[in-house]
């Protein structure tokens, strides 16, 4: 292959490198993984409206997210076992976002401490908490504050593992078993298979190994992604209180339980279906975000992931309320071609589509983008050439779908 120009790209450079459990680990969904296709069809809802004889000559990318400059309106998104897929993968993510000039978000399930990456990585750097034992959770907390992380963000969509069928069909799982197929694939993937045994083999869950708190059981459930299943609203209200710095909740797919995070203390929420990697039929996070908008009234930070691939993804998503949007099998199939570069590369690749769909809009800042830039595909048009009513995302204009009871 030449250079890669797209995330495409560099997703065929790292199913090469990698071997087959390791990228089905990164790139598959849940069970028929329809989730994975409807978090793409979102986007692909949508065209654009373009602005004409706008002055685009200079353009800026850059936005506010909680009270900081970012250089664009994204964020690297957390991922576990990242150390798999690149010796030190976490390092290197993490400097590429420091580099790029935007957000990198520590999983707990990341192979090195938390300490370890806020002294040696730099940037903006946020913690991601899973709960899987309340006093370790509270264990973790502490040492964040205490390492110099001024953002925590809560994962809340985890309360077991979602039936990710390719991983059982691969028999991928912590610790790894060496059977023949695994071994056969690793000597056909040489590049991966010598940069594992160069820096000393399968690592470790360093957060869960240096926890002066840590337990079997703690580990354990890390490994089989088995969360406290028990943590509700006082659970976060607590959590709230105990944190001091800014707190964000990740895997909120209802915009009343978005509103709901904000009025406990929450600074932002992420809407996320993890990737479409939990609940195979959830619904597409960018077809709720107008309605997330609209219940949280500006009183919070939104954000989104999920099936993003494209610079004008992102535009579609900030132009729709948005206030940033997480890359996370983006980066990760940079990681995974090229290390810290490969992932810079990605990011440079998503900014640069950002700032030429800006130009092609008639738009000269994120900050100038608005649900009038976009239509509904099949939505009617006025004669005068303006759509009918105001661009909305499916079923924003109504709350039905956010009536049933909780599950």
């Amino acid at each position: 292959m030449s250079s890669p120009i797209n995330v495409e790209d560099f997703r065929e450079l790292a199913q090469r490198r990698l071997p087959r459990r390791l990228f089905d680990y990164i790139d598959g969904g849940a069970e028929d993984e329809r989730g994975l296709r409807r978090n793409r069809d979102a986007f692909d809802r949508f065209t654009f409206l373009p602005r004409r004889l706008v002055d685009v000559s200079t353009r800026d990318t850059a936005t506010k997210l909680m009270g900081r400059s970012v250089a664009a309106p994204l964020a690297i998104a957390p991922t576990g076992l990242n150390g798999l897929i690149w010796p030190h993968g976490d390092i290197a993510l993490a400097r590429a976002a420091q580099r790029a000039g935007i957000p990198f978000i520590m999983s707990t399930a990341s192979n090195v401490s938390l300490e370890r990456l806020a002294a040696e990585a730099g940037g903006d750097l946020w913690f991601q908490l899973y709960v899987l034992h309340r006093e370790l959770a509270d264990d973790l907390v502490e040492r964040a504050a205490r390492a110099g992380y001024r953002t925590l963000v809560v994962t809340v969509d985890v309360m077991l593992n979602g039936k990710r069928e390719r991983d059982m069909r691969n028999g991928f799982a912590l610790p790894l078993r060496y059977t023949p197929r695994v071994v056969l694939d690793a000597v056909r993937h040489p590049r991966w298979t010598y940069a594992l045994l160069r820096t000393g083999g399968v690592p470790s869950l360093e957060n869960i190994e240096s926890g002066s708190k840590s337990n079997v059981q703690a580990k354990a459930a890390l490994l089989r992604r088995q969360m406290d299943a028990s943590f509700a609203w006082e659970d976060l209200r607590r959590l709230r209180d105990r944190w001091p710095h800014r707190l964000v909740v990740k895997g909120i797919l209802r915009a009343d339980d978005a509103a709901r995070c904000i009025e406990l203390g929450a600074d932002g929420v992420v809407l996320s279906n993890h990737g479409a990697r939990q609940l195979d039929d959830a619904v597409a996070p960018l077809d709720i975000l107008t309605s997330v908008k609209n219940a949280c009234a500006g009183r919070g930070a939104i954000m989104m992931d999920s099936g993003v691939r494209r610079g004008s993804d992102v535009v579609k998503a900030v132009a729709l309320g948005a206030d940033a949007v997480l890359l996370g099998r983006a980066t990760l199939y940079g990681l995974a071609a090229a290390g810290e570069t490969g992932a810079l590369h990605v990011i440079d690749i998503v900014k640069d589509e950002i700032d030429r769909t800006l130009a092609m809009l008639g738009c000269r800042a994120t900050a100038d983008l608005s649900p009038g830039h976009l239509l509904a595909v099949g939505a009617r048009m006025a004669h005068h050439g303006a759509p009918r009513s105001a661009p909305m995302a499916p079923n924003a204009d109504s709350d039905a779908i956010f009536d049933a009871p909780q599950r």
